[in-house]
């Protein structure tokens, strides 16, 4: 399995958590980061496991915008070494934190026009943080830069919303919420299986059965008997091609 969304370069004893990921079987994790520096500290963790660490760049929404000479650099760092970098990404809009920022909703949908223009530019796919109201706003500016390489991650989003992204053809992603929680349960069971992703958000800590423990891409096998429930297949059908859309969605 494939973490597709895991914030790597903020784990502590990262090295021994990755070889105890990978001899308990885990292929591999898309890292997305937060801003410059978390952006270079995640390259380096690519480096060093070039076949498990799938390297994402970018700028959190919920954060401060960068400064102009920090989002010089980093596009100059994707320039640099655009072969180590598999996507753009964490970025979007932000919804839980957009009242305490410095700056308005308007600065953060121009600086995600720009982000999108890179990808672009780069033939990168897009890791998103896009939920509730700004879920569609995302939506349509993938549409006026016409991004078909997008995944929507822990997504929360209206009904209607969540229909056009799944007829547009995106990717979407549950978290360990959906092993305890009803509305991600009913977004799994909506997403058809072939736009579906899983990721921990690690580490980000989880409630329920979670409470108290340590995010790990592990937990990743309990999304999976929860979807196997939720769309009646085999666990191992469902692992299968989760595995395969993942590759898809980030071109691997």
């Amino acid at each position: 399995m494939i973490d597709a969304h895991i914030h790597l370069e903020q784990y502590e004893n990262i090295h021994k958590k990755i070889d105890e990921w990978k001899l308990a079987g885990m292929k591999g994790v898309i890292a997305v980061s937060n801003d410059l520096a978390s952006s270079y500290r995640t390259l380096e963790l690519q480096t060093k496991y070039p076949n498990f660490v799938y390297a994402a760049v970018g700028f959190h929404p919920e954060n401060p915008l960068p400064k102009e000479c920090d989002f010089m650099e980093w596009q100059s760092l994707i320039s640099t070494e655009r072969d180590k970098i598999t996507a753009i990404g964490e970025i979007g809009l932000p919804y839980y934190n957009l009242d305490q920022l410095p700056h308005s909703l308007l600065y953060y949908i121009e600086f995600l026009e720009e982000c999108l223009a890179i990808a672009l530019k780069n033939d990168l796919p897009v890791a998103l943080h896009a939920v509730h109201d700004k879920t569609k706003m995302v939506f349509d500016l993938l549409q006026k830069h016409q991004m078909k390489h997008a995944h929507f991650h822990w997504l929360k989003a209206p009904k209607d919303v969540l229909e056009l992204i799944v007829k547009e053809g995106y990717y979407v992603s549950v978290t360990p919420e959906v092993c305890y929680r009803k509305r991600d349960q009913q977004l799994a069971s909506s997403v058809p299986l072939d736009q579906l992703l899983i990721e921990t958000d690690g580490p980000w800590r989880f409630n329920g059965p979670y409470e108290n423990r340590d995010t790990s891409p592990l937990f990743l096998e309990d999304i999976v008997h929860t979807i196997s429930q939720l769309k009646k297949q085999s666990s191992e059908e469902i692992r299968e091609k989760i595995y395969q859309n993942t590759h898809l969605c980030y071109r691997l």
